[in-house]
């Protein structure tokens, strides 16, 4: 058959298609997946959000789960397709993918080096974006090399395909794994959220106390006499079991909140809840309370400072709302 003249099939075109997306979408989620890891693993005090990473991670990890299987599979079909008929090696619409792989990996390795030699320049080459840079170039470097082996080998009996198969097989899932152990499983990611979604309830019940005080000079006897105060306001409750937080009266100005958490707080969840709300200015020193927890039922003493609160009443009104971070 003369490959000069041989045209793609329907056939052809789908699977090389689908075969060259599956690994793209492959790469990204794998060179994200590990840039998601770098960021857990060194944080930056300055722009640190731990539920943005963990919410990137479950992202990358579910792309890269189903990409890189259907990816497989599509290249040993393409494999065995090939094998049958080594002149479909000289098609066209393999060839130009080949070579925008390559284009695309090349430019890839050249810009991640720019990037390299700017921040080196700058003095700003951190061990964070040391790893950054590292994944970035070793993927480009390897999918590089790999398409260009593919594209001047002749001889399709080969076991070298079966082989990288099974490392990037092995590599991809576990990658997947060692998230668990960086970021936490799924059930303790998902009892992490409930502890942030408890804590954030806690601190709604303050602040309505707090306001409840400056417009009645009394701490209220009960929470139930907050949503009779408030029209549309609903006392939150335990997102799992429904049930209300503990409100208790300890003094005059003094008021405890208790409530039951399934894991210990540390530092990343403790900064990450100061990123997911909006507060009034005035509250600002207010917002800064310490909300670290143990596991399983944690009270807060909460003290009202009347000299703190005494020029909020007016403040209030006229202070616009701004994010707290």
């Amino acid at each position: 058959m003369n490959s000069n003249r041989l045209k793609s099939t329907p056939k052809d075109v789908f699977l090389h298609l689908f075969n060259i997306v599956t690994f793209y979408l492959s790469v990204i989620g794998f060179i994200t997946l590990f840039i998601q890891y770098i960021n857990a693993l060194f944080p930056d005090e300055l722009n640190y959000y731990f539920a943005g990473i963990a919410s990137g991670v479950r992202w990358s990890t579910s792309v890269l789960f189903i990409a890189i299987i259907a990816y497989v599979v599509s290249a040993w079909m393409l494999e065995k397709d090939l094998a049958k008929t080594q002149e479909k090696r000289n098609l066209k619409l393999r060839k130009w993918l080949i070579y925008f792989t390559l284009f695309i990996s090349a430019v890839t390795v050249i810009v991640d080096l720019m990037i390299f030699v700017f921040n080196f320049l700058e003095g700003e080459l951190d061990t964070r974006f040391f790893l950054k840079v590292l994944v970035v170039l070793v993927v480009a470097v390897a999918v590089f090399g790999y398409y260009m082996w593919d594209l001047r080998r002749t001889n399709g009996k080969t076991n070298l395909p079966k082989i990288l198969a099974i490392v990037v097989l092995t590599v991809s899932f576990g990658s997947i794994v060692a998230g668990f152990f960086i970021i936490g499983t799924p059930t303790e990611q998902r009892d992490r959220r409930f502890d942030t979604q408890r804590t954030q309830d806690l601190e709604q019940i303050q602040n309505m106390v707090s306001d409840y005080w400056m417009e009645h000079d009394v701490i209220p006897e009960d929470l139930t006499v907050l949503e009779k105060e408030t029209v549309g306001f609903s006392v939150p409750t335990d997102p799992i079991t429904h049930e209300a937080y503990e409100y208790n009266v300890t003094e005059e100005l003094s008021f405890e909140l208790c409530a039951v958490f399934a894991q210990s707080s540390d530092d990343k969840l403790h900064r990450n809840m100061r990123e997911e709300y909006y507060a009034p200015v005035v509250y600002k020193d207010f917002y800064n309370e310490n909300w670290n927890h143990d596991a399983g039922r944690m009270c807060f003493s909460r003290t009202i400072d009347p000299e703190l609160y005494k020029d909020m009443k007016g403040e209030l009104l006229e202070s616009p709302v701004v994010p707290m971070r």
